[in-house]
């Protein structure tokens, strides 16, 4: 192949050329601090407020609810730690065995910590159950974080139902958006935290923002000069910031199109790939993100079949990009029940906007060869 079909598109997304055209200025032109009195501080920080507030608009929330971090993990960790120190007299904390490692290992500092942390469980589908959410709040729950979407098996969770019980019971609601941000309408009245990353929709890498409602107090993880209303200080990542902005608009301006033909993208590789024998899909078919396909193939191991797909100049993943080097079964497929030796003959493939119907079928045409292939090399038969 001359070109390289990029499905990974869960793990990061390329710059597309508009977020690109309107970064380029703040790097060698428009290069001030915005912190800085003087013109060139005050351009840049001209240009911040204004994709601050961009993306307020977009969620309809004022832009002061907006703080620009380094990337969702930064925003998430801010989320939980900083909740838990800012209300110390509140000790427990609600989260699910899908989450990504950028919420559960906040979770799991806290508990030695001595906070407590309940792990709800979730149904073969991967969505959590609300009465034992409801079961799981006590007097003492400060946090409850469930993300929008799983950015493994692409299974949405019902975020405004989550958001109704915990403001029910004064309970906080973080939700990790990251994979869900830009591709489904997320109804922000019903959440009090929202992390986003902008290099999963096409902007630039090493900014995102936390969105925090009014009224939250947070515990600042970084100390400084007190940037972003002294909830986040370093110095801003004007280009950055500018980019995310503009990506957010890229996003949402073109939802309705790009999210129906990623849908149909999705209908044709669940259909084929389900025609393969010893073919699990992972996660919920329909009440999921449009661009994530999750499945596991009897008989195979996942990261090998990733590297024969590379060799065919086509690029996925055996799950989340932050994890998958450790060649360990993936926690969320084993939450939903996958047994171990299914969870590792999983593959991940994922779309974006640049993602051509040519591109799937030409993935759909190798990829039961490869199958085949590794399968006739493979110590298990399929229906063994």
């Amino acid at each position: 192949m001359d070109k390289c079909i990029y499905l990974d598109n869960s793990a990061t997304t390329p710059v597309a050329a508009e977020v690109l055209e309107a970064m380029t200025p703040y790097f060698c032109e428009a290069y001030g601090n915005a912190s800085s009195l003087h013109a060139s501080g005050r351009e840049a920080r001209q240009a911040i407020e204004k994709g601050r507030a961009e993306i307020a608009a977009i969620l309809g929330v004022s832009p002061s609810e907006i703080v620009f971090t380094s990337g969702a993990t930064e925003a998430n960790n801010l989320a939980i730690i900083g909740m838990a120190f800012a209300h110390q007299e509140k000790r427990h904390i609600i989260t699910s065995k899908i989450e990504h490692h950028a919420v559960l290992y906040p979770c799991q500092w806290l508990e030695s910590q001595g906070y407590e942390v309940t792990t709800l469980d979730v149904d073969k589908t991967g969505r959590i159950d609300l009465e034992q959410l409801k079961d799981a709040i006590r007097k003492d729950t400060l946090l409850v974080s469930i993300m929008a979407g799983n950015n493994e098996t692409g299974t949405l969770q019902p975020v405004e139902e989550i958001g109704a019980i915990c403001r029910e019971r004064g309970v906080a609601f973080h939700t990790d958006a990251v994979q869900a941000y830009g591709k489904i309408q997320l109804p922000t009245d019903s959440i009090d935290l929202l992390s986003v990353s902008a290099h999963k929709l096409h902007g630039p890498k090493g900014v995102g923002f936390l969105m925090v409602r009014k009224g939250i107090s947070l515990t600042p993880l970084l100390h400084g000069g007190g940037h972003e209303g002294g909830r986040r200080s370093g110095t801003e990542n004007t280009p950055g910031i500018v980019g995310l902005a503009a990506a957010s608009s890229l996003a949402f301006n073109k939802m309705e199109e790009t999210t129906a033909r990623m849908r149909r993208l999705k209908r044709r590789l669940i259909d084929a790939i389900n025609a393969i024998p010893g073919t699990r899909l992972n996660g919920h078919e329909t009440g999921s993100l449009p661009h994530i396909v999750n499945v596991s193939f009897q008989g195979i191991e996942g990261e090998s079949l990733v590297m024969k797909l590379d060799e065919h100049g086509i690029e996925t993943s055996t799950g989340s990009a932050c994890s998958s080097p450790t060649l360990e079964p993936s926690h969320v497929l084993l939450a939903i029940g996958v047994p171990i030796s299914m969870a590792h003959g999983s593959l991940r493939i994922s779309t974006g906007r640049q993602t051509t119907c040519e591109e799937i079928d030409a993935f759909l045409d190798v990829l039961p060869r490869v199958v085949e292939e590794l399968r006739a090399i493979s110590p298990f038969k399929v229906g063994e």
